[in-house]
Formats: C-alpha cells, sequence, structure tokens
C-alpha cells in the first residue's frame, strides 16, 4: 500500500505486510539515512508491536515524525 503522509519531509511511504508482519517499508524523499534505519527495524516486526513503539514520536517542533507516520499508516492496514 503506497501512503501519502502527512506534516514529514517524506513525500511516500510504501508498506507491504504478510498476515500481521511487515515484510516491507520504503519511504520516499526525506532523510535516506534514518529511513533505511526505521525500515530495517521494524522489517519482520508484528505490525501492533511497530505501532506501539513509533506512535507519538516528534520530529522537533512538529507535531509528527516519519516513524509517527508509519504508525499511521500501520494502524489503517491493521483496521482493514
Amino acid at each position: 500500500m503506497k501512503y501519502q503522509p502527512k506534516g514529514i519531509c517524506a513525500t511516500a511511504i510504501d508498506v507491504e505486510l504478510d498476515g500481521d508482519i511487515i515484510k516491507s517499508v520504503k519511504f520516499t524523499g526525506g532523510c535516506d539515512g534514518n529511513h533505511k534505519g526505521i525500515c530495517a527495524l521494524v522489517e519482520g516486526m508484528p505490525a501492533a508491536e511497530a505501532v506501539r513503539r513509533l506512535r507519538g514520536i516528534r520530529c522537533g517542533m512538529r507535531s509528527t515524525s516519519c516513524p509517527d507516520q508509519l504508525a499511521v499508516i500501520l494502524e489503517k492496514l491493521i483496521n482493514q
């Protein structure tokens, strides 16, 4: 699923689940190194656990962040 995040530098987040396990994540735009790190950490993790860990993380003065936006899409996928 391709998701257009709000309030961050990345312009898209692609997420693929295998059941409830995160199979792959790819960010487009933004901080490449940080995104690669986030992806490497969450791939293979249950989506609900990633949401628990990432939801509410802020970037500076912003009310959201790349990890938080990933949690938003994962929540949507879980609730489908």
